[in-house]
């Protein structure tokens, strides 16, 4: 727009001076399209739009374009990049004078050179090229102000998202470290204070008995401490890893290490497969590891059997025990079921606790698996877990 308003005023400065003498009018315009070049240099660079500077600006430029257009007609054409820019910098009102006032002057200029007096065309055809670049222009400016609106509306949608994928990320990351301290650190600990408990018990009457449950407790808490390290690190359970990653001989360490004088507990692998992924041997070794240690402290079970089992597409882990089981409609707070059906002692023993079953349902269903508990008083517990595995091909 700037190129063009030089390029005018030069070919109309040229116009002139080639159709008329120079007199004393041609100073004049000379002095005045000086004038008119400076201020505009001057003006659009250091003028921000809409600004009161801007405005005072264009008042200028605009009042020595009407003295020159009066003196030289040849001047009229100017006025399309002073449209432009008064539609810019003005209000919306305050354009449309300006327009009305540019069209005008350039109407009676065109008349003023026509040399067949009054023609119906220049009394035409300003005004209605005046009118549409005016309706060019706002409608232009209309959808730019759309526009902008929407990129605002999408940045902000855009932060409100990231706000809400931080929330959940930061709601999964708990959920995540609750189950894991719930599986291993709050598990092994409980584990210890029966040890020490029924050593202390035992002490004064069977020396040796207290010695095997302070030796038993010293392992767990050697076992926890290597999976409180794993945990920082975010490694895998510390039995997955001992077996280098395959789940049944993992499951067969556990079941040795839970077993006691008072509960046994066999493991038995069925089917076969290539090695699980890494979260579904994590996951099924955690719910593993919660089923037995509630069957430990809750369930007065004398036997537990843990079950591998791969059919084809999935992988099923059950835990069983004969211990006095419970009723799955009721859960471990009043009779309120905790995770859905199910409760009891693969819940936890208290209202307080109850963390277990809903952890272990939190895994599985993060891996588009199943988990089940049948139960009845007096008749042990069977908790199965169904994960599907991705085929390998």
């Amino acid at each position: 727009m700037h190129v063009a308003f030089f390029l005018l005023l030069a070919a109309s400065l040229a116009r002139f001076l080639l159709r008329h003498p120079w007199d004393g009018a041609a100073g004049w315009v000379v002095a005045l399209s000086a004038a008119l070049t400076g201020l505009y240099v001057l003006g659009p660079g250091a003028a921000a739009p809409a600004s009161r500077r801007g405005r005072v600006w264009l008042a200028a430029v605009v009042a020595v374009w009407l003295v020159l257009v009066v003196v030289a007609p040849s001047f009229a054409l100017c006025a399309v990049p002073l449209l432009y820019t008064g539609l810019r910098l003005l209000p919306p009102r305050a354009a449309l004078v300006l327009v009305a006032l540019l069209t005008l002057f350039v109407v009676v200029a065109l008349q003023k050179l026509a040399d067949s007096g009054v023609d119906p065309m220049l009394l035409v055809a300003p005004p209605a090229a005046a009118a549409i670049a005016t309706a060019v222009f706002v409608h232009a400016q209309r959808q730019a102000d759309r526009q902008r609106a929407l990129i605002a509306a999408l940045l902000r949608t855009r932060r409100e998202l990231a706000a809400t994928e931080r929330r959940e990320g930061t709601l999964a990351e708990r959920q995540r470290l609750s189950m894991e301290i719930h599986d291993t650190l709050a598990q092994g600990l409980s584990s210890q204070r029966m040890l020490l408990q029924a050593a202390e018990r035992t002490w004064d009457a069977d020396p040796e008995a207290a010695r095997r449950h302070v030796g038993t407790a010293a392992s767990i808490a050697e076992h926890n401490l290597a999976e409180a390290r794993r945990f920082v690190h975010d490694l895998a359970p510390a039995d997955l890893a001992a077996s280098g990653g395959d789940l049944a001989e993992a499951l067969r360490a556990l079941a040795a290490r839970e077993a006691n004088g008072a509960l046994r507990v066999r493991f038995h692998a069925e089917g076969e497969g290539g090695a699980l992924p890494d979260r579904v041997a994590s996951a099924l070794l955690r719910i593993a590891q919660g089923a037995l240690a509630n069957v430990r402290e809750h369930a007065g079970a004398t036997t537990a059997a843990v079950t591998l089992t791969r059919l084809g597409d999935q992988v099923v882990l059950d835990v069983a025990d004969d211990g006095r089981g419970f009723d799955p409609s009721a859960g471990p707070s009043g009779g309120v079921p905790v995770g859905g059906p199910g409760g009891g002692p693969a819940a936890g023993a208290s209202g307080v606790r109850g963390h277990g079953l809903p952890a272990m349902r939190a895994r599985v269903a993060a891996l588009g698996g199943t988990l089940t508990v049948e139960s009845a008083p007096g008749e042990g517990t069977v908790l199965s877990a169904s994960i599907p595995v991705p085929s390998e091909e």
